[in-house]
């Protein structure tokens, strides 16, 4: 059995260039170029079937080491808890106070941005801030 080298993550959801946008400045990834025969992401989209029109967008670490991120439009909403959520690593390394500091750091940069602080869960040495992305989708500050 061969080992898997790589996997994307996706993510239903209404609008997906407004939430992958919203995840590029969270994890610092960036919009790869349009495809080949296309100037931009508007002259792609504008080739598409009108149903297909900003059905999807994608993402990827400009580093080429975290997974892609794709979004695709799907028309039901968000009904429940996430049984999948990403942890967004600010604190690797820290503890107590100055661990605390650097999550509220990087929720302090993420609320402008649309995300919403839910709970801080802190027992004085270990932490995380439990967040939700601009469609409701939970996240972990950790």
């Amino acid at each position: 059995m061969s080992s898997i080298k790589q996997f994307q993550v996706t993510f239903d959801c209404a609008e997906p260039e407004r939430l992958a946008r919203f995840w590029c400045e969270v994890l610092g990834y960036v919009v790869p170029p349009p495809p080949a025969g296309f100037a931009t992401w508007d002259d792609f989209d504008r080739s598409q079937a009108p149903e297909d029109r900003g059905s999807w967008f994608a993402c990827t670490d400009p580093s080429g080491v975290g997974p892609r991120l794709y979004f695709q439009r799907v028309p039901e909403g968000k009904v429940a808890k996430n049984r999948l959520h990403l942890d967004v690593r600010v604190g690797t390394g820290l503890v107590g106070e100055e661990r605390l500091a650097a999550l509220e750091a990087e929720c302090a940069r993420l609320i402008p941005l649309g995300a919403v602080r839910v709970r801080l869960l802190y027992d004085g040495n270990d932490s995380c801030i439990v967040m939700q992305d601009i469609e409701g989708n939970e996240f972990c500050l950790d």
